[in-house]
């Protein structure tokens, strides 16, 4: 791990009160079916020996849903982390919004979502943020504002 991005959005706050945590309700959901684990809120992060508890509740994941908290992701390169927690918020998101529309929800099938994750965690094992996410995200930062570099 060289990068964690860590999250207090709504969405991902919204969900990690929720006790079945993330739902694969969406293709976005599913791209990290598996690849989640889950810590227990212990209040106010101050304890440095949370640490280990943390680490030890990521284990060979690389998306933590902080219960009651926010959202954390992992990467070997910066690219990899943020493009998981863009996925993991995205689909925090739509959840939300889904369990707000007051019908009922569609879970797809086990296999589906099964080779759904296989295909989008097989793309970021292969470097596929950091290959075409990362370095089209820069370009565009350099166009909005090349400041950041600095």
């Amino acid at each position: 791990v060289n990068c964690v991005i860590h999250l207090h959005t709504p969405y991902g706050q919204a969900v990690s009160a929720q006790q079945p945590g993330l739902l694969p309700l969406t293709q976005t959901a599913m791209f990290l079916d598996g690849d989640i684990g889950y810590h227990d809120f212990e209040g106010t992060a101050t304890d440095l020996d949370e640490r280990a508890r943390l680490a030890a509740d990521l284990g060979d994941k690389n998306c933590l849903i902080l219960r009651n908290h926010g959202t954390l992701t992992v990467g070997t390169h910066a690219s990899d982390a943020f493009a998981r927690i863009y996925f993991l918020e995205r689909a925090c998101m739509s959840q939300i919004m889904a369990q707000s529309g007051g019908t009922p929800l569609n879970t797809p099938s086990a296999d589906a979502i099964a080779h759904t994750a296989s295909v989008a965690q097989g793309g970021l094992g292969q470097g596929y943020a950091q290959r075409l996410t990362w370095p089209a995200l820069l370009r565009r930062m350099d166009r909005i504002d090349p400041s950041y570099r600095d």
